[in-house]
């Protein structure tokens, strides 16, 4: 696996700046959810570092639990628009609040695949907190109740989002130039 330097072409958002804004949104989350009980259910993998980053700046008792959710095909970096469960919670969430984290949201099929499936399942409340928000590609109007950044229609990589399933582990949200990436 070659050094991420070879093809990043920015580095869109700072660790600082992720820090920053997940603070911000751990106390918004915080203050809605005062003497509230709290389930996280996580979408893996990219939302890994997301979750543990803001769980600790979440200052309400709460509870986590994982989905794996896959719309993608192997090698793909396009959407499928089909969502597959792969990894289902264990937690039944019938009359708790239950606040859905994700590490992005492009096209919108997974979010809504997701959230139907949950909503089945009758919580008191279902919300959304995505990290990173790509206006612009959606594709279907899907509420997203928290957002990092919204950021444009580009190939972004690090803090749990991976190219190929690397590079997951970066501390910062980098752009990818996809014609040095290629090229590799």
């Amino acid at each position: 696996m070659q050094d991420y330097r070879e093809f990043l072409s920015e580095i869109l958002i700072s660790e600082e700046q992720l820090q920053a804004r997940i603070a911000e949104l751990g106390e918004q989350i915080s203050r809605d959810y005062a003497n509230q009980d709290l389930l996280l259910v996580c979408i893996l993998r990219g939302g890994v570092l997301f979750l543990t980053d803001l769980m600790r700046q979440i200052a309400v008792p709460h509870a986590i639990d994982f989905m794996a959710v896959s719309s993608y095909g192997i090698g793909a970096r396009q959407s499928s628009g089909q969502a597959r469960i792969n990894l289902d919670i264990n937690t039944d969430i019938r009359d708790r609040n239950v606040l859905l984290v994700e590490d992005i949201v492009d096209s919108g099929y997974t979010l809504e695949a997701v959230l139907s499936l949950l909503k089945t399942r009758r919580p008191k409340t279902l919300r959304t907190c995505v990290l990173l928000d790509k206006t612009e590609r959606r594709e279907i109007d899907i509420p997203v109740d928290y957002v990092g950044f919204t950021i444009p229609n580009i190939f972004v990589f690090g803090y749990g989002l991976d190219i190929d399933e690397h590079y997951r582990n970066l501390p910062f949200i980098g752009v990818i130039d996809l014609k040095k990436y290629k090229a590799l």
